[in-house]
């Protein structure tokens, strides 16, 4: 067997930097072939690298460590990265899969690495057990559920299901649904800090799109994707920095 790879999902680049870092001291035959900064984009790189540990972030944006790991646990060793407390301790201390704790202990990380490395040519833990049990205790989520917009001059009632699109126009944001636009002062930074992560995705600096509304996607002259929408015919343009989003499509 070659040198072990692993890919790294963590939606915080300085975390992430981090863990690298105290990884090469830890274990410098390790290779990681990849670093992930949503659940998205941890579940194509490992579809596309295929490495045999990943280091998961339970907390992440787009789809949560626990999500992906439901999909990718039975091929790879899973090493859950959290900030949770002694009661996911005890869920972890129970099964034969590996955590480590935010912020980041060397001496916990070399608990990890040496457990690792015995076990990296050896079959993968089951973790149905370990993420049902995690599931319970993860903390809920309070997203935004509707929101109060300037329609002329009346303020209108808009559940959050609705909207396709939010986009960002000067001193507002627009707020699209299949049948109406509205306004609201909201920027979208703080939009997106409310929001679902796993429904609303951003897909350019002035747009988050409700994935639920995507029809498809297509690409431009310019090679550009544009994403199109299941009941609005405007096209949606999609930033290079999240076109990883759209590429299994």
């Amino acid at each position: 067997m070659g040198h072990p790879t692993a890919l790294i999902a963590e939606d915080e680049a300085v975390l992430r930097d981090e863990l690298r870092a105290h990884l090469a001291t830890l274990w410098p035959a390790l290779h990681i072939v990849g670093e992930a900064g949503n659940g998205l984009e941890a579940l194509h790189l490992f579809d596309r690298l295929a490495p045999d540990l990943v280091f998961l972030d339970i907390q992440m944006p787009g789809l949560t460590g626990l999500e992906v790991a439901r999909q990718v646990g039975n091929r790879c060793h899973v090493v859950f990265v959290t900030a949770y407390d002694a009661h996911a301790v005890a869920a972890f201390e129970q099964g034969a899969v590996d955590y480590v704790l935010k912020p980041y202990a060397v001496e916990r990380l070399a608990v990890a690495v040496q457990r690792l490395r015995q076990r990296v040519g050896s079959e993968p833990a089951p973790l149905d057990k370990l993420l049902h049990e995690l599931s319970s205790i993860a903390p809920r989520r309070r997203h935004l559920r509707w929101i109060n917009a300037s329609q002329g001059a009346d303020v209108t009632l808009i559940t959050v299901d609705e909207v396709l699109y939010f986009q960002s126009d000067t001193k507002y944001t627009r707020v699209v649904t299949a049948d109406s636009e509205a306004l609201i002062r909201t920027s979208l930074k703080e939009l997106q800090e409310e929001l679902d992560p796993a429904c609303f995705w951003p897909i350019h600096r002035s747009t988050i799109v409700n994935a639920n509304a995507i029809a498809g996607v297509t690409r431009d002259y310019r090679g550009r994707i544009l994403v199109k929408l299941k009941s609005r015919g405007e096209r949606l343009t999609v930033s290079e920095a999240h076109e990883h989003l759209f590429r299994q499509m």
